[in-house]
């Protein structure tokens, strides 16, 4: 709300402010809004508070005295249970009022005892009361964003491993209320699991908006709603891919584009920040994770890898 940029630090426990007070494009410092937590992975501001999700649940933090540090902090959601392959969980509002929480699964690919791994959980309000399943079969639903015109829940999910270099596609969906998206039966909306489908494991799941290269690791995601970038890019989705780790040939490591017209996808995702990765030295310099657009219309771009948070605006020649 004051116009800063604000970061999940998760390897150090904290969220911190990244003021830009005089608009050069680099922040002034960092100011540390709250410390001492669980690997914060993502953040919301909502109704004065931001609401943060941990390994465990959402912790709410408030400023009540304007000074810059959280002097309230409550644990609003805190039974989620912490452990297995996936624990970070990212906390999102839906425009009724309800709060979402993606939990991932504890797994690359097995049958959860737990509902609500591998889900998208609901909640009344902030408050956090009335949990429910809002929708299954999620592995690994690491980005969350709302439409800005539509208002639909819009996710990022990576698919499972071990099933080659080019299999299961990646996936962007919209979250529908009480869908199922077929892990551990099927992944990617056509793909059977070898090891848990059957005949009928992909009928009846619901279609990702976009599929995408297997082992790409996307994370964040980030609907265009600035206008510093030409018109074409405006209402588009930006997707950071955090790379593989177990493909044969490295990929992802990068930021790309959907372009949309609404909801509807006008071809298929595209290269739009890279250079992290360097294929002749198989190594990767950075790890793109987070992403958010400004009120200056640049977006942001966290690298969890080098520890960066990069600024990307576009200066053009008339126009």
């Amino acid at each position: 709300p004051d116009g800063h940029l604000y970061v999940a630090d998760r390897g150090n426990g904290r969220i911190v402010a990244l003021p830009d007070v005089d608009g050069d494009g680099v922040a002034d410092g960092q100011v540390v809004l709250a410390e001492d937590l669980d690997q914060p992975h993502s953040l919301v501001h909502h109704q004065g508070s931001w609401f943060v999700g941990v390994p465990s649940g959402v912790i709410r933090l408030r400023d009540t005295d304007g000074d810059g540090a959280a002097d309230e902090r409550e644990t609003i959601i805190g039974d989620i249970p912490p452990g297995g392959n996936h624990r970070t969980r990212t906390v999102e509002f839906l425009t009724d009022g309800r709060m979402v929480l993606s939990v991932g699964s504890t797994c690359n690919v097995c049958e959860e005892e737990d509902p609500r791994r591998a889900a998208v959980v609901v909640y009344d309000g902030p408050q956090g009361g009335g949990e429910a399943i809002f929708a299954g079969g999620l592995r690994n639903a690491v980005g969350l964003a709302i439409h800005p015109e539509t208002g639909e829940l819009w996710a990022t999910n990576n698919g499972r491993d071990l099933m080659g270099d080019d299999v299961p596609p990646e996936t962007v969906y919209i979250v529908e209320e009480g869908g199922d998206y077929g892990w551990p039966y099927c992944h990617s909306g056509d793909v059977v699991d070898p090891e848990f489908g059957g005949p009928d494991a992909c009928q009846d799941v619901v279609q990702p908006v976009a599929q995408m290269q297997a082992h790409s690791a996307p994370l964040g995601l980030a609907f265009y709603d600035g206008r510093a970038f030409p018109s074409e890019y405006w209402g588009d989705l930006f997707i950071a891919f955090h790379g593989s780790w177990n493909r044969t040939e490295p990929t992802g490591y990068s930021v790309v584009r959907l372009p949309l017209r609404g909801s509807e996808p006008q071809g298929p995702v595209e290269a739009f920040a890279t250079g992290w990765l360097d294929l002749e030295a198989n190594n990767a310099s950075g790890r793109p994770a987070g992403l958010a657009v400004g009120p200056d219309g640049a977006l942001y771009v966290s690298d969890d890898k080098g520890g960066f948070i990069y600024r990307i605006s576009y200066h053009g020649g008339g126009r």
